[in-house]
């Protein structure tokens, strides 16, 4: 239904629990490298329990190999980030949309999210926040996004 992607994630666990995430809701993970460890590490599966073999699960060698392959799709790219005021409950979502996020002490890299600036989304925060974890705000973003397209949804 929802497509996430995950620029050069860090940490093991954020991307278990995320693959977790994508298959309780049918969501397609696509994991852009570098990454700073291996898919088949314990810490990854762990995090994604018994689930891990059934994510639809696409591995990128680089974001040029995404893009390229991805390109006529940019119009449904959205890219998580704390550079923008504008918030993800805003945007209206559809069934195979691209949802981007970035390694956790990176963030999307600036030039991707200048390819559809307009596209830039936001978790409001209080002052004192600067950044939430990331599977959290996957789990955020992708269930506004199922829940703007409930009807859609397989619910069994």
């Amino acid at each position: 239904m929802f497509n996430i992607v995950l620029v050069h994630p860090q940490i093991p666990q954020n991307t278990g629990t995320i693959g977790r995430l994508c298959v309780n809701c049918d969501a397609s993970l696509h994991v852009v490298k570098p990454i700073c460890f291996d898919l088949s590490e314990k810490s990854v599966k762990r995090a994604g329990l018994d689930y891990w073999d059934q994510l639809d699960l696409h591995v990128w060698e680089s974001l040029d190999d995404f893009l390229s392959s991805n390109a006529h799709k940019i119009d449904r790219f959205f890219f998580a980030t704390t550079k923008t005021d504008k918030p993800y409950f805003e945007v209206e979502f559809k069934k195979g949309d691209y949802l981007f996020f970035g390694g956790e002490s990176t963030g999307l890299p600036l030039e991707l999210m200048k390819t559809k600036w307009d596209n830039a989304i936001t978790i409001p925060m209080g002052k004192n926040g600067r950044s939430l974890n990331l599977a959290i705000s996957v789990g955020i973003v992708l269930y506004e996004a199922i829940r703007q397209n409930f009807n859609d949804f397989a619910v069994e």
